[in-house]
């Protein structure tokens, strides 16, 4: 299949929608993004990188940081999972409600809470921000990549929200290092800017069940299963049965406008456009990986 020509076209399909919805604007520095911007990669299992149109356009990354740090915790084993649960919470992704009526477990690492959680744990193993940006430089073989300083420090000035959670949470004894560092590491990693082609290639590990780009294994088959499983049910905050519906893959999105996807065995894909939905997914993003799978037919169903 000639991606590179599948790429033009998708861009050219989904040119309607590029500009619809609108840029996150409860973080300032976010609602500076351009909704008219749009990029695309793929990054095949064997090496091969594709594109189009904004796909070297480094952008914040936002929660898709999340299938990283989990994947760098679940690297250390699944102690995780006794703290953070695995079910879609049906509720917006920076919600309260659900904590108190359980114990301050949250319902899966994708949602504000759970990611706390997750950030939490990898603390524990040294400086989790650190930890990501290494891995990330090396997957993507992009050593420049870094932490966006206007996007942190506009996060961490419109942080209340979150930490709410982390006391919270950490009042339950589910947040184990002291709440203001996890909370600083939690803003670096979600303002780490990096483009498409950055993040579909750290992202290919997952299609390859685990492999890094250089050979060696991060995680196991059942690891590597198990984050696509949750990136299908959870990825897309309260909208991961219509994600699911459209465009049948794993996917995590973050509302910078980014979402990656794993096609298991063949590619992660990446795409960017930072007009959001009310539940904060790229439309441009979801209709271009909806044309995607349907031109290609690659789905896990």
């Amino acid at each position: 299949m000639d991606l590179a020509a599948l790429l033009d076209r998708i861009a050219d399909d989904v040119t309607p929608e590029i500009g619809r919805g609108a840029v996150a604007d409860y973080i300032p520095a976010l609602a500076q993004a351009d909704p008219h911007r749009f990029g695309m990669a793929v990054a095949e299992v064997d090496g091969s990188l594709h594109g189009v149109g904004d796909w070297r356009q480094p952008f914040s990354i936002q929660s898709m940081s999340k299938v990283f740090t989990l994947a760098l915790t679940l690297a250390h084993g699944d102690d995780v999972w006794t703290r953070v649960g695995r079910e879609p919470s049906g509720n917006p992704f920076n919600s309260l409600v659900q904590l108190e009526n359980e114990d301050g477990i949250p319902r899966n690492p994708f949602i504000n809470a759970g990611a706390l959680v997750v950030t939490d744990e990898l603390a524990s193993h040294g400086d989790a921000a650190g930890a990501l940006l290494t891995f990330l430089r090396e997957e993507s073989g992009n050593p420049g990549i870094g932490v966006d300083a206007e996007v942190a420090t506009s996060e961490a000035g419109h942080a209340d929200r979150n930490r709410a959670l982390a006391y919270f949470m950490a009042s339950y004894g589910n947040i184990r290092n002291p709440v203001p560092d996890v909370l600083a590491q939690y803003v670096r990693q979600c303002s780490i800017a990096m483009s498409c082609a950055d993040v579909a290639r750290s992202a290919v590990f997952l299609a390859r069940h685990g492999l890094r780009n250089d050979g060696t294994r991060l995680l196991g088959l059942s690891a590597a299963k198990r984050i696509n499983a949750v990136m299908l049910t959870c990825g897309t905050y309260d909208a991961a049965g219509e994600f699911a519906y459209r465009v049948g893959l794993p996917g995590k999105s973050g509302v910078g406008g980014g979402i990656v996807a794993i096609v298991p065995g063949r590619c992660a894909v990446c795409v960017w456009s930072p007009g959001l939905d009310a539940r904060g997914n790229s439309v441009a993003g979801v209709a271009a990986l909806d044309r995607f799978t349907t031109l290609t037919g690659w789905s896990i169903f």
